[in-house]
């Protein structure tokens, strides 16, 4: 992986810079066919709109924010959020869970899916 492990807050946070950056630089390339107007109006709006696009992924994280569970990291002492049933301390990335029964496990995204939820349950209460 290229990518080093974050919480799922700021790879949203990264994906909206990306997308930032990338219509900023399809904009640029649009410079480069100013003696065709068309294709050079095509790259503009292609650009834009993922600037667009990137606006509408930061109010999306900006509103999921609100909903998210604060807690402080019980390794660095910092408050961080956290996404789901399990993410990562935004500023040490130590694994975190607010579910009771997933505290010892190692850390799996796969605990954030529904249908993971529901079979851990019905094995809960099958015992």
């Amino acid at each position: 992986m290229f990518f080093k492990k974050s919480s799922k807050v700021n790879q949203f946070r990264n994906f909206a810079l990306l997308l930032v950056f990338a219509g900023i630089a399809i904009m640029y390339v649009a410079l480069l066919f100013r003696a065709h107007p068309i294709l050079m109006t095509l790259f503009m709006c292609i650009g834009f709109i993922a600037v667009l696009l990137s606006s509408g992924v930061y109010l999306w994280v900006g509103l999921l924010s609100t909903k998210v569970v604060p807690v402080v990291c019980p390794n660095c002492s910092k408050p961080t959020k956290v996404l789901g049933r399990v993410d990562l301390c935004m500023h040490c990335n130590e694994p975190l869970t607010v579910d009771p029964t997933l505290e010892g496990k190692a850390f799996d995204k796969k605990y954030n899916r529904r249908s993971s939820y529901k079979s851990q349950e019905s094995k809960d209460h099958s015992h």
